[in-house]
């Protein structure tokens, strides 16, 4: 009896554990899949007229990119981007700056290493469900994505509402939170190339993302359901 107690409490801590899990690996993928979109970086700098800024006229804008996403995914302590300007090779960003990309990268390694545990728990899980090839694991597996998208449309109603109501306050809390001096604000080329609006664009970036990888799933285990109940029935 000790036994079987103890592994429904094991299933019941499993199921909630995916549940959970799925909104952190969904929210690590959009995240970095933004970190890493050339389109999104391109986007950003047409959008905000950067290359109409007097002093980055002369600027490669694609390689800036290209360097950037480079650094993040390298074992680079610190970003060296030599630009080229007035026939002059010189580094784009100041100290502070690169300071506070590294700090930035730091934060994109935390992304890619949450995404990596959270997505092998999910896969495990997942796995050991379809392995069984049992309609009572399918049926649990279902569930449990059912019960993670409605937890991620939560969390993305949550911030949507914080971000379309008040994205300065979240913008500026955020960078008190999760660093620990105040280079983001930096002046130099940084804030010319990446401005405040850039990143509430991102932030709409991420949230499609997760919205339609939400969608995609918990609609799928919705149908599922739907048709092992028909069957029943």
């Amino acid at each position: 009896m000790r036994g079987m107690k103890k592994l429904k409490i094991l299933d019941v801590i499993t199921k909630w554990l995916f549940a959970l899990c799925l909104p952190v690996l969904l929210l690590t993928i959009s995240i970095g899949w933004a970190v890493n979109s050339h389109w999104l970086y391109n986007y950003g700098f047409q959008k905000y007229s950067v290359t109409q800024t007097p002093a980055l006229a002369e600027l490669d804008l694609e390689k800036i990119a290209n360097e950037l996403i480079g650094y993040f995914n390298s074992n680079e302590e610190y970003i060296s981007l030599i630009v080229v300007e007035n026939n002059e090779k010189r580094r784009l960003f100041t100290a502070e700056e690169i300071i506070h990309f590294k700090d930035v990268k730091g934060l994109v390694w935390l992304d890619y290493w949450t995404l990596l545990g959270t997505g092998i728990y999910v896969l495990i899980y997942a796995g050991v469900c379809l392995f069984w090839q049992r309609r009572r694991y399918w049926q649990r597996l279902a569930w449990g994505i059912i019960g993670g998208s409605g937890v991620t449309l939560t969390l993305i109603l949550a911030l949507g509402l914080g971000v379309l109501l008040g994205f300065r306050q979240l913008f500026l809390q955020f960078h008190y939170l999760f660093f620990s001096n105040e280079f983001w604000a930096a002046k130099g080329y940084m804030l010319l190339l990446f401005r405040q609006s850039f990143f509430f664009d991102t932030a709409l970036f991420c949230g499609g993302i997760i919205l339609g990888l939400t969608v995609i799933l918990g609609g799928g285990a919705g149908v599922y359901l739907k048709k092992t109940q028909e069957k029943i029935h």
